[in-house]
């Protein structure tokens, strides 16, 4: 999809306006599936074919003449560049296909001399042009107000019909008829045009005449639907003149709906005796776009016509795709990029002792895909103590190729407090795919930075833990950071789980090779994979309860894999081999998966968290301490005695903190 200035895109879910018709209403009415089908049985004739037998009557359509048209919001009183917009939208209705194609007014940015207009409406005509489908003009105050020298008396009106057509006319589509408004007329005691003064909000009495005339030539007619740029219903600075043409309207009884613009945002003003009047906001006129969800927003919106009534959707611009450019190469590339085009970093912002940072970082961005990708990388730093230069980088990066740029980073010094956050940039792309910009996921990445200084936390007498909600919340190590070396070790740890999942992670590197513990189904399971393959030792099934404190531990000494719980052996199977690495971080809370991401949360407290060298338990039994040492063979050692803003104090001997990743709280 395509995004131009000023235009804000949002979910579609969020951005499609369905307004609810009698059409809808009474098809709703008419009950469910079976006892439709009984009214229309369709297992006899030719309109319903198959050599299967089967209970259920499937409901046909109606075969009823159906047709559809769109309806165009205002272009003018934003920026150039909303002609992007229009043609977008343009391209877009190619994509759909309707009948025809309905303005609302306000065409040409105007408020000028000829001069200045004539080129303005070429530009509308050769964007609208591009339509297959017909597409007719609205007169609003943009097409019409002269401003400057040589005012003729009429303004713009004959320029208008010259190179638009007339101020106003109907015709007729499929029995339903269409007519067209001018709600610009001057003010006949003054030949003042303002649509902020009543006197000038008046319908003509030949304008009236005509319109009386259209609608009782259109008597017969499926349907009637009428277009004006001045949504004149709303009354205030628009007088009440509108009531007679409301009048004369419901008197016809074949009017379905009013369409309006002028004010730039999506208005339904409801059911007026049989009439709907809505009002359009902007096919690329001046739009903020702030809330579109409540009708400020890019649009156009798609009407379905049949007997019974009128079904309408509203359609964001730059929310349709075309499905004839979304080929197995786009959707496959387009995943590719959303899993693979990312920032990689080198070099880090080392954090000093009185948490002022100054560094700088490499980025590098690969294009793995067969077209181009626009991107851009920004600043994202939450805590404005840090400072990104240049605070934004951006370009287009041709397929398969490779781009590399340059941050300065820096943080002002200040005490750790609880605003701190660290780093990060914000990276946006698009896949320039041919006829389609497909926006990729947006990433927020963490600028890498190191500090070794931490101040050691107090430790209590009272029992501290780390608890973690098992959704987001959990403890993250880069592999560089873990420093254990081949040979044996052991893991192990205090928790207690709030639930249990069918899978669970609890201490992990595990993705195709390293080791962890598992939960599943309060299962408790240590896995270490030696030369691509796992070796399991599992203890009985659901021998674990919620509420309850356990310690776990997990040892490998080079020939046996063993797992104890609360200082009992619960498993042990023989293990030989040499330990499978990865490079993806170490996580507590859960588990890791190919990326290195989370996944397989846990739920809990967990505490006084160790990985050492060596196996420190053999035989049935030991007992394990509630705090554990701190001695020369711990690579990891953490007692959850307190944060230091984003990090856990890890006080192994030369050890890097870990990361908190979500919100966990050390409690008491």
């Amino acid at each position: 999809m395509l995004a131009f200035p000023g235009m804000l895109l949002c979910s579609a879910a969020a951005l499609l306006f369905a307004v609810p018709l009698d059409a809808q209403e009474s098809r709703d009415a008419q009950g469910g599936a079976t006892d439709h089908a009984q009214e229309h049985p369709h297992h006899s004739g030719e309109r319903f074919l198959t050599d299967r037998e089967s209970p259920i009557q499937l409901e046909l359509p109606d075969e009823e003449e159906a047709f559809s048209f769109v309806v165009f919001g205002d272009r003018t009183g934003g920026t150039p560049a909303g002609v992007q917009i229009l043609a977008q939208a343009v391209r877009e209705v190619n994509w759909i296909g309707p009948d025809l194609v309905m303005t609302v007014g306000d065409l040409v940015q105007g408020y000028n001399t000829r001069r200045e207009w004539l080129p303005q409406a070429a530009e509308f005509s050769r964007t609208m042009n591009h339509l297959r489908s017909p597409w007719f003009p609205v007169a609003g105050n943009h097409d019409i107000y002269w401003r400057g020298a040589g005012r003729p008396p009429e303004e713009h009106e004959s320029d208008f019909e010259k190179n638009f057509g007339p101020l106003w006319y109907a015709f007729e589509h499929k029995d339903c008829w269409f007519i067209v408004l001018h709600s610009d007329e001057a003010d006949p005691a003054t030949g003042v045009r303002d649509f902020n003064q009543t006197a000038s909000q008046r319908m003509s009495p030949r304008q009236f005449q005509w319109l009386q005339q259209t609608l009782e030539q259109t008597q017969n007619a499926r349907h009637i639907f009428v277009f004006v740029h001045h949504p004149r219903w709303l009354g205030g600075k628009y007088g009440t003149d509108w009531e007679k043409v409301h009048q004369a309207l419901a008197q016809s009884g074949k009017v379905r709906a009013v369409f309006a613009g002028h004010i730039h945002r999506m208005t339904y003003s409801g059911l007026r005796d049989g009439i709907e009047y809505l009002t359009l906001a902007t096919t690329g006129g001046s739009q903020p776009g702030d809330i579109p969800a409540a009708g400020y927003l890019h649009h156009y919106n798609l009407v379905t016509v049949r007997d019974s009534g009128i079904d309408m959707v509203s359609l964001p611009v730059g929310q349709v795709a075309n499905p004839r450019s979304v080929s197995l190469q786009v959707t496959s590339e387009s995943r590719l990029l959303a899993d693979r085009f990312r920032p990689r970093y080198d070099g880090r912002v080392r954090i000093d002792k009185d948490f002022g940072a100054r560094g700088k970082v490499r980025v590098k961005l690969i294009n793995p895909s067969s077209h181009a990708v626009d991107w851009t990388l920004s600043d994202d730093c939450s805590d404005p103590r840090w400072y990104v230069e240049p605070d934004h980088r951006h370009g287009q990066l041709a397929a398969g190729q490779e781009v590399v740029v340059d941050f300065a980073v820096r943080r002002i010094a200040d005490p750790l407090d609880a605003a701190f956050q660290l780093p990060h940039l914000r990276l946006q792309a698009d896949y320039l795919a041919p006829d389609l910009r497909v926006p990729l996921p947006e990433r927020r990445s963490e600028i890498p930075t190191t500090t070794s200084v931490l101040p050691a936390p107090a430790a209590s007498s009272a029992r501290s833990w780390l608890q973690l909600d098992g959704r987001d919340d959990g403890v993250r190590l880069r592999s560089e950071e873990l420093s254990l070396p081949a040979g044996p070790f052991s893991v192990e740890a205090w928790f207690r789980a709030d639930a249990f999942a069918e899978r669970q992670g609890l201490i992990n590197k595990t993705e195709g090779s390293e080791f962890g513990f598992f939960l599943n189904h309060g299962t408790p399971e240590f896995l270490l994979n030696l030369g691509g393959r796992y070796v399991a030792a599992r203890g009985p099934e659901g021998a674990l309860k919620k509420g309850r404190w356990y310690h776990i531990a997990g040892v490998w000494d080079g020939a046996e894999l063993r797992l104890y719980l609360d200082g009992k052996r619960l498993a042990a199977v023989p293990a030989k081999g040499k330990r499978k690495t990865n490079t993806l971080p170490l996580y507590l809370g859960a588990d890791v998966d190919g990326r290195g991401r989370p996944t397989a949360w846990f739920a809990g407290a967990l505490d006084e968290v160790r990985i050492s060298r060596g196996a420190r338990y053999s035989g049935e039994s030991f007992r394990p301490k509630k705090r554990l040492a701190d001695d020369d063979e711990c690579v990891l050692m953490l007692h959850m005695d307190a944060l230091s803003g984003p990090w856990l104090f890890n006080s192994a001997p030369g050890g890097v903190h870990p990361r908190t990743i979500g919100k966990p709280e050390i409690r008491r």
